[in-house]
């Protein structure tokens, strides 16, 4: 099995189109090669490459940003003595001058097949700055570790930010290749876009069901920490959004459904298996005790429900984050009915609209937890529709 990066190394008849053409690396820490050499070293390397940039997104180049909305500098490598811009500093969209330092844009970096996750929007906004200039834009495809299912509701018109690309459910089940055809096709641009394929992926077989076992993991953020994360991620994300710790300044951040105080664990759980105990199948749920390091609920003792999606209790079509997420947050609101649940800050730099529904692309997931009336099946009905409509407008885009 070979992700894109190791196809373009090894076969240099992919390499052709770069002769002669100044090339610039989209990267993270994730972007190595099978045998851990960081994509920026391996390309460096090749005589018939003429490396000329560096691009890091959210979190740094080399991933040393461990917050969100912390941002990171422009620099000079170095190493190779090429500038490295920050596509989460003073900018999120290349700039003109960034554009004009090459000619192709090599697009490696690991995603975790979540709309929220910021590489996907930082791809879309690499494609408009090439729309019409002529330049090439190469997405080195990777595999989307959460495989293939869809989950939750699309983003609404007007609803776009950093954290919402387009009209697309919180779990896709595209890779970031796929997804760079679907930009392009639904936003009509004009750009020389091209994937170099993987070799192998079989997203639907398991165990890994879309996380090939012969790859070390390595984490695309700091708090991308394992497998057992990205699969959990479309649903944890959301607690970004809650005055919950998502387990932040622990080992195993995001593998959690909640933290808190002044929650009673146990209870939630017990109210969540009330209400839609086909919401919870596919994965463990256990409850724990954490101290935060840092963050929400800093060196406070939290009861916390953790998310085991892995091992003999992973069920991979049954699983489903972002309904078990949303479950949580309706178990917590009525056991605690005037609970503060929901964070007011300016999420990814949005200031006029609340945090949990920036993240979800709409209110309607905080209006149904908000809601004593609505049950499971109202969210279902809404969410159910939703995937249904992406799973068609996807099928063309699939390469795997």
């Amino acid at each position: 099995m070979k992700f894109g990066i190791d196809r373009l190394l090894a076969d240099k008849s992919l390499r052709a189109p770069l002769a002669g053409r100044r090339v610039a690396l989209v990267a993270h820490p994730a972007s190595v090669t099978e045998g851990l050499v960081h994509s920026l070293d391996a390309l460096a390397s090749l005589p018939d490459v003429n490396l000329a940039a560096a691009f890091g997104p959210q979190h740094g180049l080399k991933g040393d940003k461990q917050d969100n909305m912390v941002e990171t500098a422009d620099e000079l490598d170095p190493t190779y003595g090429i500038p490295v811009f920050s596509l989460y500093g003073e900018v999120r969209r290349p700039t003109a001058r960034m554009m004009d330092s090459a000619d192709v844009f090599l697009f490696d970096l690991q995603d975790l097949g979540c709309r929220i996750y910021t590489f996907v929007t930082t791809l879309l906004y690499l494609l408009e700055a090439a729309h019409g200039t002529g330049k090439a834009v190469w997405v080195l495809d990777r595999p989307n570790p959460a495989g293939r299912p869809i989950e939750g509701t699309t983003l609404l018109h007007g609803w776009e930010s950093f954290v919402g690309a387009g009209p697309m459910p919180m779990r896709h089940g595209l890779t970031l290749g796929e997804l760079g055809h679907w930009f392009v096709a639904h936003f009509n641009l004009d750009v020389d876009y091209r994937v170099i394929e993987m070799e192998g992926w079989q997203p639907e077989q398991g165990p890994g069901f879309g996380w090939p076992e012969s790859r070390i993991w390595v984490n695309p953020s700091p708090n991308a920490a394992s497998l057992n994360m990205a699969r959990a991620y479309a649903g944890t994300v959301m607690i970004e959004g809650a005055t919950l710790s998502e387990g932040r300044g622990t080992t195993r951040p995001l593998e959690v459904l909640f933290g808190a105080p002044d929650v009673d664990a146990k209870a939630v759980h017990a109210e969540m298996r009330r209400i839609a105990p086909q919401w919870m199948q596919g994965a463990a749920i256990r409850e724990c005790w954490f101290e935060p390091t840092f963050h929400k609920h800093a060196r406070m003792l939290c009861g916390a429900l953790m998310v085991h999606a892995e091992g003999a209790f992973y069920d991979h079509a049954a699983f489903r984050p972002w309904r078990l997420q949303a479950l949580a947050f309706k178990a917590i609101r009525n056991v605690y009915p005037d609970y503060p649940l929901w964070r007011d800050f300016p999420y990814e730099y949005v200031f006029d609209k609340l945090a949990i529904d920036v993240i979800n692309g709409g209110p309607a997931l905080r209006q149904w937890v908000d809601d004593a009336g609505a049950g499971a099946a109202d969210l279902d009905a809404v969410a159910t529709h939703d995937e249904q409509a992406w799973a068609e407008t996807r099928r063309r885009f699939l390469l795997y």
